[in-house]
């Protein structure tokens, strides 16, 4: 074929739609800012190992890999603590963020893909609307086509023209701040929970948790908006009371960083242009992880680029790739950033008051990594459920007014994602992304 490629970032999705690409003839190339042996952070992730498969990797060595524990979920008082209950066959694998990098790089390169390490991306090139390669420290590269894979605060989708009307910002609460290290176990004291999960811990607006391996303690701290170094050293030494195991020396990890938690991006493609991962906001609402949605979206966008059989590249050709991506995964993560914003408004009192009830259960809770629509993630929950559980709350008018607000909200976003234009044409398509933005004001 001979069409050349470039995948702006080594994300997860692109990684793997870079190899699909050059295993199919064509010319790819992946522009990375960090170094080979230092991409990703030093921890573990989880994602579901079917994902692996629908883009074509093979399964990592066993010894690479364990089974993830399913979570308990403690309401704000502590009072009661919900216990998640995935069925084996649905568990996710958890790896070392590295080793997840060094296995699809390796069969990446073994599928021809070319790599550029060290390689700092400023913006995208144009030609007019087009978008004809990427403007990078160690010089300009042109190419028939631009993947975004460089995370959501990509440097080539937001240097793009305002006419495409390609989101580049956010918007409010999509962002989640998050320190997360992994410290000396310093007790051999049983842990009744292996994996607890504090839901708005000492009033703030995120969650902690902690969970208890063999070797360490894994923390995680979370919160939407400005993640202090005095709410760290709070929450650790409030986590410490109730976590005989968990140390005061950091073993490994220690960043803070942040994690994109909002609905999909409204538009993904453009002339000469897609965007995959992190980029395109593709991560679960809820829980923030979205290796498994990238590498699903990686078959997707391969797909669609192969069956381009002239090279036009054009948005016309590529919102295949948008149009299966909604219909496969994005409507129900649109659904589920509905959920996410409703727990990001609601009070310590409110999250209590749905524990002790039974309003919020364990099946409500059972999520995961692969998750992607509203019955995976809460057990079912439609909006008509969503108004049943309001009923519910009848004794607190305010909390039912925020769970009868989010099912409205909820059955507008379903009714925009059906109403997703099929085919493209940039008049329809800017105003429909339009009115799906909107659904996400607040």
């Amino acid at each position: 074929m001979g069409k050349k490629i470039i995948v702006a970032g080594a994300g997860h999705g692109g990684i793997a739609v870079a190899a699909l690409l050059a295993k199919n003839g064509f010319d790819v190339t992946v522009y990375e800012k960090g170094e080979k042996d230092t991409l990703g952070y030093d921890w573990t992730d989880i994602f579901a190992p079917g994902a692996l498969e629908k883009a074509g990797i093979p399964m990592p060595d066993k010894d690479k890999f364990t089974y993830k524990d399913d979570m308990t979920f403690y309401s704000p008082n502590e009072s009661l603590g919900l216990r998640q209950h995935v069925p084996e066959n649905e568990l996710e694998i958890k790896m070392e963020r590295r080793d997840i990098y060094a296995h699809l790089i390796s069969h990446a390169e073994s599928c021809g893909v070319k790599f550029v390490y060290g390689c700092k991306i400023n913006s995208p090139l144009l030609y007019g609307n087009r978008v004809c390669g990427i403007s990078t420290d160690k010089g300009d590269f042109y190419a028939d086509l631009v993947i975004d894979a460089a995370g959501m605060d990509s440097p080539v989708r937001k240097g793009l023209p305002d006419s495409l009307h390609i989101e580049k910002e956010e918007g409010a609460f999509s962002r989640f701040n998050v320190y997360r290290a992994f410290y000396n176990r310093a007790s051999d004291e049983p842990a009744k929970d292996v994996y607890k999960v504090y839901m708005l811990p000492q009033g703030k607006i995120g969650v902690n948790w902690v969970a208890s391996e063999e070797e360490f303690t894994d923390v995680l701290i979370g919160r939407f908006g400005v993640l202090t170094d005095e709410d760290k050293e709070e929450s650790l030494v409030y986590l410490k009371n109730g976590n005989a195991r968990l140390g005061d020396t950091v073993v490994r990890g220690g960043q803070t960083v942040n994690i994109p938690v909002r609905q999909p991006l409204s538009i993904m493609v453009a002339d000469g242009y897609a965007a995959i991962g992190d980029s395109a906001f593709m991560t679960v609402p809820i829980i923030g992880s979205g290796i498994a949605n990238s590498l699903k979206a990686a078959r997707m966008l391969a797909d669609t680029v192969i069956a381009d059989r002239d090279g036009a590249f054009s948005a016309e050709t590529l919102w295949a790739y948008q149009v299966r991506y909604y219909k496969e995964l994005g409507a129900g993560l649109s659904v589920l950033a509905c959920v996410k914003l409703l727990l990001s408004q609601l009070e310590g009192k409110e999250v209590d008051y749905m524990f002790a009830t039974g309003i919020l259960n364990a099946d409500d809770l059972t999520m995961g990594a692969d998750s992607t629509s509203i019955s995976s993630i809460m057990g079912g929950i439609t909006p008509a459920q969503l108004v049943e559980k309001a009923k519910g709350v009848c004794g607190d008018g305010a909390l039912m007014k925020k769970i009868l607000s989010t099912g409205v909200r909820m059955g507008k976003v379903i009714a925009s994602t059906t109403a997703l234009p099929r085919v493209y044409n940039r008049k329809l398509v800017t105003s429909w992304a339009k009115k799906y933005e909107s659904c996400f004001k607040i």
